[in-house]
């Protein structure tokens, strides 16, 4: 049964379906490590595989620990169903997949992730599927850009490196006046962003990050709102409204019906995670839930140290410019407060005097500063690829993947400009003792 709240601690730890395990009476999540589940008669598995009951099959499709963790994100988020998959590049793409064949389209913002610009601009491309980017400065771009090909519209609620936010509200309400879904992959604001509140119909996440919080394990999620009328627009969703031979004709909105609203996530599930195979382990899908149970209180302490890093940077003398939400002004701070709430997330980006060339040097000294004096000479922050979980960590986007959209794109700002994204750490920040405050060191963060 449900829980009747919507108090974020609460759902972190008690949302979903999951009480205790049937067979033991185990309060925590069990890991189930097997690939495959006894039917308790022949009945049974035909009820299974017609999809007139929903359950275990094969872990390749679902799995208990897995649907533990699906459960309880749908709660947190606001949505219908989840479904988890190994990666969050697997979850952008099986969204899309999901609903787009080749001859379609998508419309894109032009503000993305490195590695979600490439997936979009190129991988998709081979399978036959035109991606269309579009400045999302002015949402009436996606209008422009929208046929009767188009299948959905895509962006990030926070992109990383240029944290401006979405306009949600804005693009969600074009695509339905279309009959064009909005999906909007929700990684770097759980909990502090609202889509579907706003209209936007499916959420993807990079569990990796802040939901695991740990950098332990690879994985992904889609989140189904189940506010979108995918029958109600059959002509543009032929793939959930024309019976799909490989499952024996099945008609997903009308398969789904018994199951409640949600045909998309019900097809991405026994279609795309059963061909394809993107399955999330189930060790993981238990490391989530422990990062689940934590998410609240570590976001809101991201949160609140990214101001202060924020506003620390700001004042910087070796610093010319601060990348950050609470710091923007015009159109893009007011975007950031309509759609953040209790926080501008834990990620902060800042540009360098001297431009390019200084990049190197500060490098180098951020992986000799010292925060601390207990920390014995070790670095406070790590330079790698892996950003937003309990540990701090540093990276120079001009050096790095984000570079990857060509220096002519709109969002030419995510490869060319000298800069330096942060994930806050969730542990306390406190301002750097005087020692550590010369001006030859910029980062400082314990």
């Amino acid at each position: 049964m449900a829980l009747e709240t919507r108090n974020f601690e609460t759902l972190a730890l008690h949302g979903g379906s999951y009480r205790t395990d049937p067979a033991t009476g185990a309060v925590a999540v069990p890991i189930y490590q097997t690939t495959s589940f006894q039917f308790e008669n022949t009945d049974h598995a035909s009820r299974l595989f017609a999809l007139e009951q929903l359950g275990p099959i094969y872990t390749r499709i679902g799995n208990p620990t897995q649907q533990a963790f699906e459960d309880r994100l749908a709660a947190l988020e606001g949505g219908a169903a989840a479904l988890a998959v190994a990666s969050g590049q697997t979850a952008s793409a099986f969204a899309i997949f999901n609903i787009a064949q080749a001859g379609d389209n998508i419309v894109s913002s032009t503000d993305l992730y490195g590695g979600t610009w490439t997936l979009l601009s190129q991988t998709l491309k081979q399978f036959g599927i035109e991606v269309r980017f579009v400045d999302p400065v002015d949402p009436e771009n996606f209008r422009r850009a929208t046929d009767a090909r188009t299948r959905a519209y895509f962006g990030e609620t926070l992109p990383n490196p240029k944290l401006n936010v979405f306009p949600i509200k804005e693009v969600a309400d074009i695509g339905r006046s279309l009959g064009v879904p909005l999906i909007l992959d929700n990684t770097a604001s759980p909990l502090i962003a609202r889509p579907f509140e706003h209209g936007a119909a499916v959420v993807v996440y990079s569990t990796t990050k802040y939901i695991g919080g740990h950098g332990t394990a690879i994985g992904g999620a889609i989140v189904d709102g189940g506010n979108f009328d995918w029958a109600a627009h059959a002509d543009r969703f032929p793939l959930l409204n024309k019976p799909d031979e490989a499952y024996h004709g099945a008609i997903w909105t009308e398969a789904a019906k018994p199951l409640g609203p949600i045909a998309y996530i019900l097809r991405a599930r026994v279609k795309l995670l059963r061909d394809l195979g993107a399955s999330i382990a189930p060790q993981n899908a238990f490391q989530f839930i422990q990062g689940l149970e934590t998410l609240p209180l570590r976001i809101r302490q991201h949160n609140e140290n990214a101001v202060k890093v924020a506003n620390f940077l700001a004042k910087h003398p070796s610093v010319s410019n601060v990348i950050f939400p609470g710091l923007q002004t015009g159109e893009n701070r007011r975007r950031a407060d309509a759609y953040l709430k209790g926080g501008f997330g834990g990620l902060v980006g800042f540009e360098l005097k001297g431009g390019r060339r200084s990049g190197p040097a500060v490098h180098r000294r951020a992986e000799t500063v010292l925060s601390r004096r207990q920390y014995r000479r070790r670095p406070f922050a790590s330079h790698s690829s892996g950003i937003d979980d309990a540990s701090a960590a540093y990276s120079g986007r001009a050096a790095r993947s984000r570079r990857d959209p060509p220096a002519t794109s709109v969002c030419r700002s995510a490869s060319s400009i000298p800069t330096t994204s942060w994930p806050i750490s969730a542990r306390r920040w406190r301002r750097p003792t005087r020692a550590s405050a010369r001006p030859r060191e910029t980062f400082h963060l314990n």
